[in-house]
Protein backbone atom coordinates (compact mmCIF):
# COMPACT_ATOMS: atom_id res chain seq x y z
CA UNK A 1 0.00 0.00 0.00
CA UNK A 2 1.42 3.42 -0.93
CA UNK A 3 2.44 5.78 1.83
CA UNK A 4 3.15 8.99 -0.08
CA UNK A 5 0.17 11.16 -0.98
CA UNK A 6 0.97 11.30 -4.70
CA UNK A 7 1.42 7.52 -4.83
CA UNK A 8 -2.00 7.07 -3.21
CA UNK A 9 -3.54 9.33 -5.82
CA UNK A 10 -1.76 7.46 -8.63
CA UNK A 11 -3.10 4.17 -7.28
CA UNK A 12 -6.66 5.58 -7.23
CA UNK A 13 -6.28 6.85 -10.79
CA UNK A 14 -4.90 3.55 -12.00
CA UNK A 15 -7.83 1.72 -10.45
CA UNK A 16 -10.37 3.99 -12.18
CA UNK A 17 -8.57 3.80 -15.52
CA UNK A 18 -8.36 0.02 -15.33
CA UNK A 19 -12.10 -0.23 -14.72
CA UNK A 20 -12.81 2.15 -17.60
CA UNK A 21 -10.53 0.27 -19.99
CA UNK A 22 -12.08 -3.06 -19.04
CA UNK A 23 -15.53 -1.64 -19.81
CA UNK A 24 -14.39 -0.55 -23.28
CA UNK A 25 -12.85 -3.96 -23.93
CA UNK A 26 -16.09 -5.60 -22.81
CA UNK A 27 -18.14 -3.55 -25.30
CA UNK A 28 -15.73 -4.56 -28.07
CA UNK A 29 -16.10 -8.23 -27.17
CA UNK A 30 -19.89 -7.96 -27.07
CA UNK A 31 -19.95 -6.21 -30.45
CA UNK A 32 -17.74 -8.94 -31.93
CA UNK A 33 -19.92 -11.67 -30.46
CA UNK A 34 -23.04 -10.07 -31.92
CA UNK A 35 -21.35 -9.67 -35.31
CA UNK A 36 -20.11 -13.26 -35.48
CA UNK A 37 -23.56 -14.55 -34.49
CA UNK A 38 -25.24 -12.44 -37.18
CA UNK A 39 -22.78 -10.91 -39.70
CA UNK A 40 -24.98 -8.08 -40.98
CA UNK A 41 -23.69 -4.71 -42.19
CA UNK A 42 -25.22 -3.04 -39.11
CA UNK A 43 -23.34 -5.32 -36.74
CA UNK A 44 -20.15 -4.86 -38.76
CA UNK A 45 -20.51 -1.10 -38.44
CA UNK A 46 -21.05 -1.32 -34.69
CA UNK A 47 -18.01 -3.54 -34.18
CA UNK A 48 -15.81 -1.28 -36.28
CA UNK A 49 -17.11 1.74 -34.40
CA UNK A 50 -16.11 0.16 -31.09
CA UNK A 51 -12.58 -0.33 -32.42
CA UNK A 52 -12.47 3.33 -33.47
CA UNK A 53 -13.59 4.41 -30.01
CA UNK A 54 -10.84 2.31 -28.42
CA UNK A 55 -8.25 3.99 -30.64
CA UNK A 56 -9.63 7.42 -29.80
CA UNK A 57 -9.26 6.67 -26.08
CA UNK A 58 -5.70 5.32 -26.54
CA UNK A 59 -6.67 1.82 -25.51
CA UNK A 60 -5.50 0.32 -28.79
CA UNK A 61 -3.04 1.33 -31.49
CA UNK A 62 -4.43 2.62 -34.77
CA UNK A 63 -2.86 -0.10 -36.93
CA UNK A 64 -4.08 -2.87 -34.63
CA UNK A 65 -7.64 -1.60 -34.89
CA UNK A 66 -7.29 -1.19 -38.65
CA UNK A 67 -6.05 -4.76 -39.03
CA UNK A 68 -8.91 -6.15 -36.95
CA UNK A 69 -11.50 -4.07 -38.82
CA UNK A 70 -10.15 -5.39 -42.13
CA UNK A 71 -10.45 -8.95 -40.83
CA UNK A 72 -14.07 -8.26 -39.85
CA UNK A 73 -14.82 -6.88 -43.30
CA UNK A 74 -13.28 -9.97 -44.89
CA UNK A 75 -15.35 -12.22 -42.61
CA UNK A 76 -18.51 -10.30 -43.52
CA UNK A 77 -17.77 -10.64 -47.23
CA UNK A 78 -17.22 -14.40 -46.90
CA UNK A 79 -20.39 -14.79 -44.86
CA UNK A 80 -22.33 -12.84 -47.46
CA UNK A 81 -21.11 -15.06 -50.30
CA UNK A 82 -21.40 -18.42 -48.51
CA UNK A 83 -25.21 -18.94 -48.68
CA UNK A 84 -25.31 -18.15 -52.42
CA UNK A 85 -22.75 -20.84 -53.21
CA UNK A 86 -24.79 -23.52 -51.44
CA UNK A 87 -27.99 -22.43 -53.19
CA UNK A 88 -26.32 -22.78 -56.60
CA UNK A 89 -25.04 -26.24 -55.71
CA UNK A 90 -28.52 -27.47 -54.82
CA UNK A 91 -29.99 -26.09 -58.05
CA UNK A 92 -27.38 -27.80 -60.21
CA UNK A 93 -28.01 -31.18 -58.56
CA UNK A 94 -31.76 -30.83 -59.16
CA UNK A 95 -31.27 -30.07 -62.84
CA UNK A 96 -28.82 -32.95 -63.18
CA UNK A 97 -31.43 -35.36 -61.77
CA UNK A 98 -34.09 -34.09 -64.18
CA UNK A 99 -31.80 -34.38 -67.19
CA UNK A 100 -30.93 -38.01 -66.36
CA UNK A 101 -34.63 -38.87 -66.13
CA UNK A 102 -35.31 -37.29 -69.53
CA UNK A 103 -32.45 -39.19 -71.20
CA UNK A 104 -33.61 -42.45 -69.64
CA UNK A 105 -37.14 -41.95 -71.01
CA UNK A 106 -35.81 -41.00 -74.43
CA UNK A 107 -33.62 -44.13 -74.58
CA UNK A 108 -36.53 -46.41 -73.74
Amino acid sequence: MPIIKSAKKAARQAEKRTAHNQQIKKTIKNALKAFKADPTPENLSKAQSEYDKAVKKDLMKKNTASRRKAALAKYAKEAKNAPKATAKATKSTKTAKKSTKKTAKAAA
